[in-house]
């Protein structure tokens, strides 16, 4: 299983990191390797269906998974957790709370943990874990950046 926990605080509020991240339909305008992103079916304001298409040169894979959202609201934090339904996956837990931190800002606890199906993907995915998520974490920083500055 591979896993990676992080937390940053970013000068942006948790709302806009909140609103940034759930914006699923979004991802493929700037996430690393997102060739198509969209939300499928939307089943309450706190729970939606999305599909992400991610490819690299041959390599193609849609993931379908279940989103629940929960906004922060004043000093309580959001939250959003991943629940992988369809893919090449095994396994696949994902969850990102938007804590409010000092002078407006907001501390992001990431982690993500999953397993390929397919042992030759997984070891593949080992060797590159690292820079994976290194340019998944610096693509939503530019974007926050772009979008907030």
């Amino acid at each position: 299983m591979l896993t990676h926990i992080e937390q940053k605080t970013l000068p942006y509020t948790p709302q806009q990191m909140f609103d940034l991240v759930a914006a699923v339909d979004k991802y493929a305008e700037f996430a690393p390797w997102c060739i198509a992103s969209r939300i499928n079916v939307r089943e309450s304001e706190s729970v939606f269906y999305a599909d992400l298409i991610v490819g690299y040169k041959l390599f193609r894979e849609r993931f379908s998974s279940k989103v629940m959202i929960d906004p922060p609201e004043g000093d309580k934090s959001g939250k959003i957790e991943i629940e992988y339904l369809k893919g090449p996956l095994k396994h696949l837990k994902n969850h990102w709370l938007f804590i409010p931190a000092e002078n407006g800002q907001c501390t992001v606890d990431f982690s993500v943990e999953f397993e390929f199906k397919n042992s030759m993907l997984h070891g593949i995915a080992k060797v590159f874990f690292n820079e994976v998520i290194r340019r998944m974490v610096t693509a939503f920083e530019a974007r926050a950046k772009e979008l907030y500055s």
